[in-house]
């Protein structure tokens, strides 16, 4: 439930959610870029689900891999901004879900990061979203998410 009163933080936790360090970058690129009130994050997988959703994945593995990648993207925006109150709204999330061939359930296993930001932003955390089966993502990852979203003015 949603409560008006906890921050985000305070919301997570509540979850049984600890931000910790952000996950290193495995490439040439860093893990998000803030133009102006706007902060485009990198992509983040998860390192506790691997392979492909309807082929040795579950949807439930998928929903629970997505939630995990977007506490990995709220991870990053809280060392970027100090607290995750500054976040004035999810703008639009894009999952991108390492398929088989025949699997069309997109949508369902991206609901795992979009019922979290909506559990720890409220209203903040309702966003336009892309949900795509891709043939490989990296490291065999089952997912990866990448978002804007608007920030306070400071």
């Amino acid at each position: 439930m949603f409560s008006q009163t906890q921050s985000p933080e305070e919301r997570l936790r509540n979850l049984g959610v600890e931000i910790a360090a952000p996950r290193q970058a495995v490439g040439n690129y860093v893990s998000c870029v803030r133009t102006g009130n706007l902060i485009f994050t990198s992509g983040q997988g998860v390192d506790q689900y691997h392979g492909k959703l309807g082929e040795n994945l579950t949807v439930e593995d998928g929903y629970a891999a997505s939630r995990q990648s977007m506490i990995n993207l709220l991870t990053v925006l809280k060392h970027e901004l100090g607290e995750l109150s500054k976040i004035k709204r999810v703008v639009k999330i894009l999952g991108m879900v390492n398929s088989a061939p025949h699997f069309t359930e997109q949508p369902k296993v991206m609901n795992g990061a979009s019922d979290l930001l909506v559990e720890v932003l409220g209203e903040k955390g309702k966003h336009a979203r892309s949900a795509v089966g891709l043939a490989q993502l990296p490291n065999n990852t089952a997912i990866e998410i990448e978002m804007i979203v608007e920030v306070e003015e400071e």
